[in-house]
């Protein structure tokens, strides 16, 4: 059973950085990925990257995010620029065992247990 603990969430004012960080243990993961929820609204993808570090993006990044993943400590992070105030929500690590770099909730099987991002002007 693949565990996920994300670190490194906390408050931040506009247009500073973050940096999470997502160990996993119990397995290799092909696909990890990270996600966002704020309340009453559904869980969206933000970026996804596989074994050999190809990535996608949710086209509403305008660039700020970078996703990478270190193989040999089995992580994955996300370095978060030019926060703005709609970055604000819960920030969850996923990772998934198929082919597609996704950003599809469905595509993944295990989740950690969320982050909070909170960024204030």
């Amino acid at each position: 059973q693949v565990q996920l603990v994300e670190s490194g969430g906390g408050s931040v004012q506009v247009g500073g950085s973050l940096r999470l960080s997502c160990a996993a243990s119990g397995g290799t993961i092909n696909i990890m990925g990270w996600f966002r929820q704020t309340p009453g609204k559904e869980r969206e993808g933000i970026a996804a990257i596989n074994w050999y570090h190809f990535t996608r993006y949710a086209e509403f990044l305008k660039g700020r995010f970078t996703i990478s993943r270190d193989n040999a400590k089995n992580s994955v992070y996300l370095q978060m620029s030019g926060l703005e105030p709609e970055d604000t929500a819960i920030y969850y690590c996923a990772a998934g065992s198929g082919p597609l770099i996704t950003l599809g909730v469905g595509a993944y099987n295990y989740w950690g247990q969320g982050t909070q991002v909170t960024v204030s002007s």
